[in-house]
């Protein structure tokens, strides 16, 4: 029997690209951008929960057609291959940025700028801190984003085999126990940084990686998009609505907010609140119910440019962590000019990324200067 490839969906290249850019802005110190004009400022959830989904969606959407075409063993061995793709990314960003914070430490004659980042550790205990780097428990500023997709990549496989075994809901009921586990008895990895902790639980946060696996690959069908139950609709609104109206509380605008003052049961992010793992995944209805897989806007410009930094999301990613500390260096060397240089760092940045994805889609297709044919040759951002 042939199984064909599934097409790859423009809408979550769209949203991918859409996604890094958000990402790229609120990682920005200092800008205001960043702080106030994203979606996280208004709600519970961000771009973090969307992507963590997203990304679950297409591998348990390529594992699945790994699974049947080539059975089990082939869609286990893609998905490792995948796997040591991404510890790659993860250990050359790691050593890309520990540079650049030398660098930065011997033009300032101060470490004090990469002990902020957490990465005093490293520069005071570098033998002991290597092992944390490696296993990914020493996790400064940034760099416990990748380790979390590695984490539900390789418990993916696992998944899919007690799916097959006990069936997709049992799957998921193990997944959610393993969730709440997190949060009602602390299950969580230790930090081999002292000055730092581990940025996602992945004992909480895989569970909304493989609801989307299960999603992707098929096993769960639900009634989405334009068949949506209009009932379903309507409650997702109702939580993202409470969302906003919290956000609005604790800025002060809106009264009320001292029954809700514990935000960490709320929004904590690290371990994946309870109600912002819900306010994620109503966002993730209303937006597929909102957009059709094929409008007319898609075609345009700026969406193309969008789904080229989501096919390659994951170099984007990485480019995206050195500029967000190079904006986020120029705001704070000209502090009183920050309301002009704003919108032009996060700007550029921004063009930076899609000129980027635009380098790099010429460069798969074998089109960029100097360079041979690279049709076929495995992208390391399909990872994400």
């Amino acid at each position: 029997m042939t199984v064909t490839r599934p097409p790859r969906d423009l809408r979550l290249d769209i949203l991918r690209g859409a996604m890094q850019i958000v990402i790229f802005a609120s990682h920005t110190p200092g800008s205001f951008i960043g702080g106030w004009l994203i979606p996280a400022s208004w709600g519970l959830s961000d771009s973090s929960e969307q992507f963590v989904f997203l990304s679950g969606v297409t591998l348990g959407g390529v594992f699945a057609w790994r699974l049947a075409g080539r059975g089990f063993a082939a869609a286990w061995a893609d998905m490792a291959g995948r796997t040591l793709l991404l510890y790659r990314a993860q250990l050359l960003l790691v050593a890309s940025f520990a540079l650049l914070m030398l660098g930065v430490a011997a033009l300032q004659g101060s470490p004090a700028t990469p002990r902020a980042l957490g990465w005093g550790f490293l520069f005071a205990h570098p033998l002991a801190a290597l092992p944390g780097l490696l296993s990914m428990l020493y996790q400064p500023d940034d760099m416990g984003v990748l380790p979390v997709f590695i984490a539900c990549m390789l418990v993916l496989p696992l998944f899919v085999a007690l799916i097959r075994r006990a069936g997709v809901w049992s799957a998921l009921a193990a997944s959610c126990a393993v969730y709440a586990t997190s949060w009602l008895a602390g299950l969580w990895p230790p930090s081999l940084g002292p000055d730092t902790g581990i940025a996602f639980n992945p004992f909480a946060w895989q569970f909304l990686f493989l609801l989307g696996a299960a999603l992707g690959g098929g096993w769960l069908v639900l009634p989405g998009g334009r068949g949506a139950p209009r009932a379903s609709l309507i409650l997702a609104g109702l939580v993202l609505a409470a969302g906003l109206y919290l956000r609005l509380a604790w800025y002060g605008f809106l009264p009320w907010a001292a029954p809700f003052a514990e935000q960490t049961l709320i929004t904590g992010k690290e371990g994946l609140a309870l109600p912002r793992l819900v306010h994620a995944l109503a966002l993730v209805w209303l937006v597929a119910w909102a957009m059709p897989p094929r409008a007319r806007w898609m075609a345009a410009a700026p969406a193309r440019a969008l789904a080229r930094i989501g096919r390659h999301s994951l170099a984007a990613f990485c480019l995206g962590v050195f500029l967000s500390f190079a904006a986020g260096q120029v705001l704070a060397a000209f502090p009183g000019a920050r309301a002009v240089l704003d919108p032009l760092v996060i700007g550029a940045g921004a063009l930076a990324l899609v000129a980027f994805a635009a380098w790099r889609e010429q460069m798969r297709a074998g089109r960029a200067p100097g360079l041979p044919a690279m049709a076929g040759a495995p992208s390391p951002g399909r990872a994400l």
